[in-house]
């Protein structure tokens, strides 16, 4: 289901090549690879009309493309560094006009935060350029950020930013403090993930990796759809599992 006649292409960014945990996106959970959980759960949305991985040419990233393909989507592949280029591209080879935004170290994301999300860009995409729910105004746990904005509104940037923060980073020249309103950012809030903003289920350490891995087949074992409210009870009766986590942050800082 388009946006007003926009095609919507959820784009997934991943490489093999994380240097906190090598190989994480497709490190297994419920007997798939999480990179197929995170594209099976965006599937749900009713609003994304496609769906692509983002990869790099690297022959490292074979895997990632043997994933995508496994699970009936899409793939592209660019830049390892400069990932604005590697998203702007495709966006292009995809005929993208609505750019649905996820990394792939947040393979747990919520299907119906992301059609609120969508609902909100159908409905103020006159008015603004970019939609989040992820810092500096977060409203969710940590992985289950979603960041939506105009295709044009990326291909703008690309063309006019070296910094590269901005082309590491990809979306974040569209809210950055130096950019004023130019880009008329919205920060969405959602009720169901109310007070979860301070919990983690996003894969950058093997203790994250634990969590999510246990979370996803304890929830996915009772045979609902679970989102954002089960998550977040799911990690506060696991502090044990989750202290864990902040824990490698405090010591890495």
């Amino acid at each position: 289901m388009s946006i007003n006649g926009a095609k919507v292409v959820a784009v997934i960014e991943a490489r093999m090549t994380s240097s906190r945990l090598p190989g994480k996106v497709i490190m297994p959970a419920g007997g798939q690879p999480l990179l197929a959980v995170l594209a099976e759960r965006l599937g749900r949305v009713l609003r994304i009309d496609q769906i692509v991985v983002a990869t790099t040419v690297n022959a490292t990233d074979e895997p990632i493309v043997a994933v995508a393909r496994e699970a009936g989507v899409g793939w592209f592949r660019g830049s390892e560094e400069d990932v604005l280029e590697r998203v702007c591209g495709c966006l292009r080879a995809n005929d993208a006009d609505v750019c649905v935004e996820i990394t792939g170290d947040c393979p747990l994301v919520d299907p119906a935060i992301v059609d609120e999300m969508l609902d909100a860009y159908a409905a103020q995409s006159d008015q603004h350029f970019y939609f989040s729910n992820s810092d500096p105004q977060r409203s969710v746990p940590a992985g289950l950020d979603v960041q939506i904005f105009a295709a044009a509104a990326l291909h703008e940037l690309d063309r006019e930013t070296t910094d590269p923060a901005d082309r590491e980073h990809v979306s974040y020249g569209l809210y950055r403090p130096e950019s004023g309103d130019r880009w008329k950012p919205r920060f969405i809030k959602h009720p169901r993930a109310a007070g979860g903003e301070g919990l983690l289920v996003t894969l950058d350490y093997r203790e994250d990796y634990e969590l999510i891995k246990a979370l996803h087949e304890d929830l996915a074992a009772q045979g609902s759809e679970y989102g954002a409210p089960e998550i977040i009870r799911w990690i506060r009766s696991h502090p044990d599992l989750h202290e864990p986590c902040l824990r490698v942050r405090a010591e890495v800082a």
